[in-house]
């Protein structure tokens, strides 16, 4: 008979917490599209097609905003009025995108409420397995948060399944810790729920005493606050005192508590459900006193009343009382009558409950066919007690698979975290090894490059130490050169000029002879001074000419090598000779890194090197068209540094620009810096 009264306890149940984490409630703002939707939606007078498509248009504006905690309390919002205006569909959508969102989040506080929310959709559709799951998995989570807001809420809807299904010892133990949790946070409506549901489970365990205890808790509960918990709260916990009192059978106190009830005439109008129990309770304590006019003016009255609001199972109890009724005043044939009615209906409406007390009635009135109707109440006993006990047993393993779901989850995620570090581990391990491999290989490279360009200098070294011999054998050779000018030359001149001096104003035959003898003679010489000359010009032009024939080998070796066309241009003003060879040395060496550069990295197709005196300074220009390189880079290349401070050993100064696609021109100004000139004496 529990269907008879628990309904009752549902009409005030709110339907939630507030939307809190243990902060202020979100608020929405105006200003953005999907609150604007959601308050069209909410505007009193707003029709159900209206509502929707504003609901909708949020949803969608929602959807595409970014996962933070404004829109998953937007969508929070929104997922309740959906629920609220059953608009079933568009409700699941919603609180799956929330669930979606809050587990991707890991927002565990709106992903308790998505499964809460769930889990009252699923208790409605009267599917208490699903309701159950989500209730649980709710639980589950605020009490990890140890946010005890709305998880009183969650126990009670959570007991009234294991209530309905049988399970009066689960429902008991839900019900005193939601009892405990109401009573620490002062949830008057949830406190109040709470001792109702405790009353009803005591009822059916034939607890009477308890349940009388708990609905007189209820009373106390709405006379001591000044909100009024639901508008007749106070009568329903009259009546299931009442009841309390009927079954423990004490009927004249259950007649004035059920009178007590009646008391409210606005029941009759505004509630004519409770009204019609109010009744037929009321009669059937009458009924049970033996003042049998009384009982059946109040259960035909409220036989009427069920008819007309057309509740199958309540009028099933009021035949079954009438039956009762026409039993005692000896009219068998309306007490089989009725009493046949109340089978025929309970069998037709499958409500098993509503069967057991009509079949024990049955017995009582239908003495041929007693044992029948007493093996078949015996029968369908059974079977209730086994469905019971099989969802006390189902709801007991739900919760075992759910702990063993989050158990097993944990694992996995602990196992997952092993393997994540196991591998961060090993590619650390594998990183550093291979970066010690790069340097050392780099610090090879690094080290056969110094040697190479050890060599190189050692041997351009050479060059100039046997150029600087060169130089020497030549300046011997000059002075060799010039005394025999002196001593040679300049004596049989001047020995010419005088003979010729001697013989001017002499026009004899044999003077003519000499003089054009003597004239012959100076052609001699000056052919001599002609070849000296010639000599001399072809030594300075070798000397001169011996740096740029190195730059020159150089460069055709560059042309040859590699696939750039290089265009090269030397002034024939400079003064190679009076340029020391410090200069001259570091010149080629960063001529010679600037090509390397070039043919490694900048994959140029044009080259060109100039060499121009500007001023009294030597200028080498390198140009090239290849990717060019980030110049502001901090940390340069060995080759770039050596460049500059081989440019600095010169008192020199380097300009690098480079542009990124577009080349890289490398400008180094050197002063001359003449070698000291041998005075002859």
């Amino acid at each position: 008979m529990k269907n008879y009264f628990s309904f009752l306890l549902l009409l005030f149940l709110p339907f939630g917490c507030n939307d809190t984490n243990g902060n202020k409630a979100i608020e929405k703002t105006i200003n953005d599209s999907s609150s604007l939707y959601l308050i069209k939606a909410q505007r009193k007078g707003a029709k159900s097609s209206e509502k929707l498509k504003y609901f909708k248009k949020s949803l969608n504006v929602l959807k595409n905003q970014q996962n933070d905690s404004i829109t998953r309390g937007k969508l929070f919002e929104l997922t309740k009025d959906l629920y609220k205006n059953n608009f079933e569909n568009d409700f699941l959508n919603s609180a799956n995108l929330l669930a979606k969102l809050s587990l991707k989040s890991k927002d565990s506080f709106h992903l308790a409420q998505a499964y809460r929310i769930k889990g009252n959709y699923y208790k409605n559709l009267i599917n208490p397995d699903s309701a159950f799951i989500y209730y649980t998995e709710s639980e589950k989570i605020l009490k990890k948060l140890k946010n005890k807001e709305g998880l009183s809420f969650i126990l009670i809807n959570k007991s009234i399944i294991q209530f309905d299904a049988g399970d009066y010892t689960g429902a008991d133990r839900t019900l005193n810790n939601a009892y405990l949790i109401s009573k620490k946070n002062n949830e008057i409506d949830n406190l109040y729920a709470t001792s109702v549901m405790m009353g009803l489970t005591s009822l059916e365990t034939k607890d009477y005493d308890k349940a009388i205890q708990y609905f007189n808790n209820g009373l106390n509960i709405i006379s001591k606050t000044n909100s009024l918990l639901g508008q007749f709260n106070r009568e329903t916990c009259l009546n299931n005192i009442g009841l309390s009192y009927q079954r423990k059978g004490n009927y004249s106190k259950s007649i004035e508590y059920f009178s007590s009830g009646l008391k409210n005439k606005s029941i009759k109008n505004d509630d004519p459900e409770l009204y019609s129990l109010l009744l037929d309770n009321l009669g059937f304590s009458y009924l049970k006193v033996g003042d049998l006019d009384k009982a059946y003016k109040l259960i035909l009255e409220a036989l009427k009343i069920r008819e007309e609001l057309n509740y199958p199972n309540l009028i099933v109890l009021s035949k079954v009382h009438l039956s009762e009724y026409y039993r005692q005043i000896k009219d068998t044939s309306s007490s089989k009558r009725f009493i046949t009615e109340a089978l025929s209906l309970a069998k037709k409406e499958k409500t098993l409950r509503d069967y057991l007390p009509a079949l024990k009635q049955a017995s009582l009135i239908d003495t041929k066919n007693a044992s029948s109707y007493s093996k078949e109440y015996i029968r369908l006993s059974d079977s209730i007690r086994n469905i019971e006990i099989l969802s006390q047993e189902k709801f007991a393993r739900i919760q075992l698979e759910t702990d063993e779901i989050i158990e097993e989850k944990g694992k996995l995620e602990e196992k997952n975290r092993t393997l994540l570090y196991v591998f961060l581990g090993v590619m650390v391990v594998v990183s550093l090894l291979f970066i010690v491999r790069a340097q050392r290989a780099r610090t090879r490279e690094l080290v056969y490059k110094q040697a190479q360009q050890k060599a190189n200098e050692d041997i351009y070294n050479l060059l100039i130490s046997q150029q600087n011999i060169i130089d020497e054998s030549r300046t011997e050779e000059k002075k060799k050169i010039a005394r025999d000018l002196h001593d040679g030359v300049l004596g049989r001149m001047f020995g010419a000029r005088l003979n010729l001096d001697s013989l001017n104003g002499k026009t004899d035959e044999e003077s003519i002879k000499k003089r054009l003898g003597y004239l012959e003679e100076l052609k001699n010489i000056e052919q001599d001074i002609r070849e000296i000359s010639h000599d001399l010009n072809r030594e300075k032009q070798v000397l001169i000419n011996n740096f740029v024939s190195i730059v020159s080998n150089l460069l055709e070796e560059q042309n040859a090598s590699h696939e750039a066309e290089l265009v090269h241009y030397i002034d024939n003003t400079i003064q190679w000779d009076k340029i020391n060879n410090t200069t001259k040395i570091n010149m080629y060496r960063m001529l010679q890194e600037s090509l390397q550069n070039i043919n490694k990295y900048a994959k140029a197709t044009q080259i060109n090197v100039e060499f121009k005196k500007i001023e009294e300074n030597l200028v080498l220009t390198i140009l090239d068209n290849g990717e060019g390189f980030d110049v502001n880079k901090k940390n340069k290349g060995i080759g770039v540094q050596n460049m500059i401070s081989r440019t600095h050993e010169c008192n020199g100064i380097i300009d690098i620009s480079s542009i990124k696609g577009t080349g890289t021109s490398i400008i180094i100004t050197i002063p001359i810096e003449t070698k000291k000139e041998i005075i002859e004496t």
